[in-house]
């Protein structure tokens, strides 16, 4: 029996030992877990960094293109804000200038004493003086009545006036408070991707920021005159867009930014119209619905290309399948092909 005894007992205690090792592996696991690292959550592969990152990326894009369309309406009512302000300033000084006509008037009648006229004209040395001082004080009547009706013309508008900037000082408050809402929604984003970006290495950043995969690593490289688009282009107005997009090959994406520096995807191509003397909306959702519509079959240089569901992505079209857009904070101004995201649509602005 001892030696039947001494058996279990070394399995038991080489029971207890795994035992307490597996428990101490798993709390160290659990422990790693909590921090993001460790075998319970190992650390994302650089593919799967990049397929977060443009999630976000392409999150904070639609968070952008709503906070640009709260700014315009915002700039739109601040605006009409300041124009009213000015009309019921104007509207003030003429308020003014009308009292102070009244006031005259009325001054003058207390120190003629305001005599019944009979008794003036009996009282008088000079009938005839008094007759034409009479004719005076009626049109001075007739001044007076004209001038309270000037007074009171001014009080109403100014009323509407203030009224008016009241409704848009309301709306303008709804903006502002819109825009921080989207702005904070775009800068959350954006420090996410920011973090996750941070667990690869210099290496991995690199192949990131050139995209996709190797196609868009061509396409970045892709020379700026390699593409001969504008004597493609439908017109002049067109084909100045895109000289203008090639002159910005390289410059970084901002988000809410117009140029001439910087821009993000609806800033860029606003801005290559706009050169080309050409008004485009503020926003992806906006710019779509200008011009006419065109199939991807039918596109030609100078194109607004629109991306994923929510059209909340736009490229300038270039010819032989590329385009001419801002990515993402990542990556700079660049030559893409048109089918590196999600195609939403075409429209022929010029």
């Amino acid at each position: 029996m001892g030696t039947h005894r001494r058996p279990r007992q070394r399995v038991t205690g080489g029971g207890r030992a795994r035992t307490a090792a597996t428990i101490t592996l798993a709390g160290a696991a659990t422990a790693t877990g909590l921090g993001g690292t460790g075998h319970a959550d190992p650390q994302p592969t650089a593919a799967q960094v990049r397929a977060e990152v443009d999630k976000l990326y392409q999150q904070a894009e639609v968070a952008t293109e709503k906070y640009n369309g709260a700014k315009e309406k915002a700039d739109a009512a601040e605006q009409r804000l300041e124009k009213l302000r000015d009309q019921a300033a104007r509207k003030e000084d003429r308020l003014n200038s009308a009292r102070e006509a009244l006031g005259s008037v009325a001054a003058a009648q207390y120190r003629s004493g305001g005599l019944d006229p009979a008794v003036q004209l009996m009282l008088s040395a000079d009938p005839d003086r008094y007759l034409d001082g009479a004719a005076f004080v009626e049109r001075a009547g007739s001044r007076q009545t004209a001038a309270v009706g000037r007074v009171r013309k001014e009080l109403r508008d100014i009323e509407r006036l203030r009224g008016a900037a009241r409704v848009e000082l309301t709306s303008l408050t709804s903006r502002r408070a819109e825009l921080k809402r989207h702005r904070e929604t775009v800068t959350g984003k954006l420090e996410t991707a920011r973090r996750l970006l941070s667990r690869l290495t210099a290496e991995e950043r690199a192949g990131l920021a050139d995209g996709t995969g190797d196609r868009a690593s061509r396409s970045a490289s892709a020379p700026r005159t390699g593409l001969p688009a504008s004597a493609q282009a439908p017109n002049s107005r067109a084909a100045a867009a895109v000289a203008y997009a090639y002159q910005k090959l390289g410059s970084p994406y901002v988000w809410g930014a117009t140029g001439p520096n910087a821009f993000d995807c609806s800033g860029l191509t606003q801005a290559a119209y706009r050169a080309a003397g050409v008004s485009l909306p503020r926003t992806t959702y906006a710019q779509i619905d200008t011009g006419r519509r065109v199939s991807r079959s039918e596109l030609l240089p100078g194109d607004l290309v629109f991306f994923y569901s929510g059209i909340s992505h736009v490229g300038i079209y270039v010819g032989k399948g590329q385009m001419i857009h801002a990515p993402n904070p990542s990556a700079p101004v660049r030559v893409a092909p048109v089918d590196q995201m999600p195609f939403a649509g075409a429209t022929r602005v010029a």
